[in-house]
């Protein structure tokens, strides 16, 4: 034991992070592939356990096989416990546990949870780890009891209940997986207002961020007083949303709860109350895009960020007006252009090289749903075009180290196993021609 913690000190936090996810997959797959996890007479490969594991810890929504259909309710509940995880993050859940068993929390530990949530400084993080966990359970379980009204009419109530409690906390942690069963997702209530807009609630609370959240609890919902990061993601959320609903149901002959629940789920939480392979390609591409830019930093959800761009587009503002990106009154770091432009570039990258590796793999597919089956796994929207199911092995594999870049991060990928130290150095800077 203590030879393991010398180890567990000696490492970095984003190796412990990107560990702790790989190793919570892992667990998970050993799970479903269980007697136990699996109904009577259906037999699941490995591959497609591990691809179901994948999907629920970094909390996307791609599936192989469908969760209700394969799962028994043992196996449902592991895929609930694997979206909770992946949604609150590994340090997250083991700060709460600790912080429940009454044990003093270490400047590791701080450090830790300071990485996951990609915050500056470690004063408050118990105190934040507390909010995220008041906030999550307050939320879910706030988003049970309209979703249990509407599963009850059609479902004896513990079986409502069930239902209700999946759902509430696939929303929140925009995973986008249900256990309706016939992989039919939310279609059944596409006219159904109730359910639409209390999972669109779910969806934006759990995509906006852990930190905009206590912020805006903090100051009592007084836009003025908010921070300028929860500024921004506010009005970036609030324009995405407007922007994607009035793009759906200009490209699609779409009905408004329907262009609005599309324009909500798209940005990570991959649930769908339509086929999405009828949408025209202009509809899918708005979709690409909405999944690509992804919830905000901290969140549950996945994609580039809100606030990567929004700090992308004050650069180019900038460079017609002269004048230094900002908003708000208040001026942006001079590090934020460099990190957003590369966190964009990686994005881009990891992108094209799954479209490219799935276009080798899977020549008979349409290239339009290659590159959304892409772009979903990255950004772990989960949407699809209904392709998954029939990927061959090494495309599934594809897909799952995807998902996993997209959930940990391609920029702490790559910084993984390799710390530089500053040199002490530099060459002479000189200037080249861009554009």
């Amino acid at each position: 034991m203590k030879r393991f913690k010398q180890i567990f000190n000696h490492q970095p936090p984003a190796r412990l992070i990107a560990l702790g996810f790989a190793s919570t997959i892992l667990l998970g797959t050993l799970l479903l592939l269980m007697p136990f996890s699996i109904r009577s007479g259906i037999t699941v490969q490995p591959v497609d356990a591990l691809f179901s594991a994948t999907s629920a810890v970094c909390v996307t929504g791609l599936l192989t096989v469908d969760t209700a259909d394969t799962f028994t309710p043992v196996g449902q509940a592991v895929m609930a416990v694997l979206i909770q995880i992946g949604g609150l993050g590994i340090t997250s859940i083991g700060m709460g546990l600790a912080l429940a068993a009454g044990r003093r929390i270490s400047l590791r530990e701080r450090t830790l949870i300071r990485e996951a949530m990609n915050v500056s400084s470690l004063e408050g993080m118990v105190r934040l780890v507390r909010a995220i966990i008041k906030l999550t359970l307050a939320f879910e379980l706030a988003g049970v009891i309209p979703i249990f009204a509407v599963f009850a009419q059609d479902y004896p109530p513990l079986k409502a209940l069930g239902l209700s409690v999946f759902h509430s906390i696939s929303s929140f942690n925009n995973a986008g997986i249900d256990i309706l069963g016939g992989g039919r997702s939310l279609t059944p209530y596409r006219d159904n207002v109730l359910l639409n807009l209390s999972t669109c609630f779910l969806i934006i609370s759990g995509g906006i961020g852990f930190l905009v959240m206590v912020d805006v609890v903090k100051c009592r919902f007084r836009f003025r007083k908010f921070t300028l990061h929860s500024k921004v993601v506010v009005t970036t959320t609030a324009f995405l949303l407007a922007a994607g609903t009035l793009l759906l149901k200009f490209t699609d002959p779409l009905s408004w709860l329907t262009a609005f629940f599309l324009s909500v789920s798209a940005r990570t939480a991959g649930f769908a109350t339509l086929d999405l392979g009828k949408l025209s390609n202009a509809g899918l591409f708005t979709i690409l895009i909405l999944m690509f830019i992804g919830a905000s930093p901290g969140s549950t959800g996945g994609g580039i960020k809100t606030t990567t761009i929004f700090v992308l587009a004050q650069e180019i503002r900038c460079i017609f007006s002269k004048q230094r990106p900002g908003a708000f009154r208040r001026a942006l770091p001079a590090n934020a252009i460099a990190k957003a432009s590369t966190i964009g570039l990686l994005g881009m990258l990891v992108v094209c090289c799954t479209t490219f590796l799935l276009c080798i793999l899977e020549p008979g597919l349409p290239f339009i749903s290659l590159l959304f089956e892409a772009v979903s796994a990255y950004s772990t929207a989960g949407l699809s075009t209904g392709i998954t199911a029939q990927l061959c092995l090494p495309a599934k594999l594809v897909l799952i180290f995807t998902m996993y870049t997209g959930r940990v991060g391609a920029f702490t990928l790559l910084s993984l196993w390799v710390e530089r130290p500053e040199p002490n150095a530099h060459f002479t800077e000189e200037a080249i021609t861009i554009g």
